[in-house]
């Protein structure tokens, strides 16, 4: 397999000539968890202020972070790793993911920048809110924002942090196998849970290299 150009630098290149364009591709690893942590909090406020039993309010929250899992997985698969022929669909291609490829260690572009997360998070809930009542909203769609979260901090932490846990750097190690070795595999980042079931996942030898 042709390996792609890899940079190990944590500097953040100019993806834009303008400056403006160019901050708003780019942003610190805490910020997601200032601008979610809130909604997550206002929503599930709202969910018991709706009266919904906790139960329920547990399994739609639950419901909502599995959810994150398959859309995670799905984003990652055939959005970010579609391959456009055109030139400039290829440029595109390059600032939503290329980009993250070839400079995997790049501090600044390895969570979700808000010009990005805040509408895809409004136009997910619209989404959902056609298929569930608000009150039932409510406790989906803080799990679905928690799955994301998840999601960002440990991406951020795959690439600059060494794990002690076991589970912790297994899941890094998968991670790592998409970046260094095939990135045609191994396209759920959390969790390899839609790999194994959607056989995208790393051999049993790839594994214990």
């Amino acid at each position: 397999m042709k390996k792609n150009y890899i940079s190990n630098s944590e500097d953040s290149i100019k993806l834009f000539k303008n400056n403006i364009f160019d901050s708003l591709s780019k942003v610190h690893y805490t910020v997601p968890l200032f601008l979610f942590i809130p909604a997550i909090l206002f929503f599930c406020y709202q969910a018991f202020e709706n009266n919904l039993a906790v139960l329920t309010f547990l399994g739609y929250f639950g419901a909502g972070i599995l959810v994150w899992t398959i859309t995670e997985y799905f984003l990652h698969r055939f959005i970010f790793h579609y391959h456009p022929s055109s030139d400039f669909g290829k440029q595109i291609h390059f600032i939503f993911h290329g980009v993250h490829h070839d400079y995997p260690r790049d501090k600044k572009r390895l969570v979700m920048p808000p010009s990005a997360s805040i509408p895809l998070a409004t136009l997910f809930y619209f989404l959902f809110s056609l298929f569930l009542t608000k009150t039932l909203l409510f406790a989906f769609f803080p799990g679905f924002l928690l799955g994301y979260l998840i999601y960002d901090m440990m991406h951020y932490a795959m690439h600059h942090h060494n794990f002690k846990n076991p589970l912790l750097k297994k899941i890094k190690q998968h991670h790592m196998l998409h970046h260094y070795q095939d990135s045609s595999k191994g396209y759920g980042v959390s969790s390899s849970l839609w790999d194994i079931i959607l056989h995208s996942n790393f051999s049993a030898e790839s594994n214990k290299n």
